[in-house]
């Protein structure tokens, strides 16, 4: 059961309209690191954990506040596009410099939602319920998570270079703190997995490996490069990061099965087969 308070998490109300800044604000909205992503994300590895207690109120409780951080941008970019010119005539009447913004206004925001913001990313692509991953295993869903917020924060920082609105990097301050909360969240959620005993690397940590295979190739780095630089790299040698085998460095891969031949196709399909002999 949801509910909803009026109030924001934090301030949205830039100190002056800017219909250009809005359409680049879009991205971590609608965009595929946006908070629309982790919002649903979070949500739906949290509906779908079905480990009750700690982890699922956490997946839960994180997905809610991102909801909040999607109202907070909603709001913003509303704000931004408040009396925003209509016409190049309209924008250069009173300010030379208008003309910047208008053309880097997205007319969308005035024909599609009426000066208001778009479920959609900087470009006006439509957001993508397919951005999101729910697997059902914890550790490869945590793990994600934390690729996603460092994604997010990395744009939200490159968007705080973009303006010089302080109502706005006020804005983005708090994003960029709450992002750097919740990669150290995730982070500690990993650790937790692992010490509880729930899930260890590699992922699924239950799937019954072949000792054969992976002696032979579970932890052995492969050179597809001239030179050796990448074996000053810790992948490797030394112990792997699940301490469960040594890392090697192959600088001659080789192939494992001869070239492989086809038998003709379907001719119901019309490919393009060998010529009868």
């Amino acid at each position: 059961m949801f509910s909803h308070v009026k109030d924001l998490q934090f301030e949205a109300k830039p100190d002056a309209p800017d219909a250009a800044f809005a359409r680049r604000l879009q991205e971590v909205l609608g965009g595929k690191w946006g908070e629309m992503t982790v919002a649903n994300q979070y949500l739906f590895q949290g509906w779908n954990c079905r480990l009750p207690g700690k982890y699922k109120d956490l997946l839960l409780n994180v997905g809610t506040e991102e909801i909040g951080h999607v109202e907070m941008i909603v709001t913003m970019i509303a704000r931004l596009l408040d009396n925003a010119p209509l016409s190049l005539s309209e924008a250069v009447a009173d300010n030379p410099g208008g003309g910047a913004v208008y053309a880097g206004s997205n007319p969308a925001h005035f024909i599609h939602s009426g000066a208001g913001a778009l479920p959609a990313d900087s470009n006006g692509v439509p957001w993508n319920g397919a951005f999101i991953t729910a697997s059902g295993n914890l550790l490869a869903d945590f793990q994600l998570n934390v690729t996603a917020e460092a994604q997010g924060r990395l744009q939200v920082s490159r968007l705080f270079n973009m303006t010089d609105d302080p109502g706005v990097k006020q804005m983005l301050r708090f994003l960029l703190a709450r992002d750097t909360m919740h990669q150290n969240m995730w982070l500690a959620a990993i650790e937790q997995l692992r010490e509880d005993g729930l899930e260890d690397m590699p992922v699924p940590d239950a799937f019954p490996d072949s000792g054969e295979f992976t002696e032979e190739f579970g932890y052995t780095y492969l050179g597809f490069s001239s030179g050796t630089d990448a074996a000053q790299g810790r992948w490797a040698s030394g112990p792997a990061p699940d301490g469960k085998g040594e890392f090697r460095y192959d600088d001659n891969p080789r192939a494992n099965a001869p070239e492989p031949v086809l038998p003709p196709g379907d001719p119901r399909l019309y490919g393009t087969n060998p010529a009868a002999s």
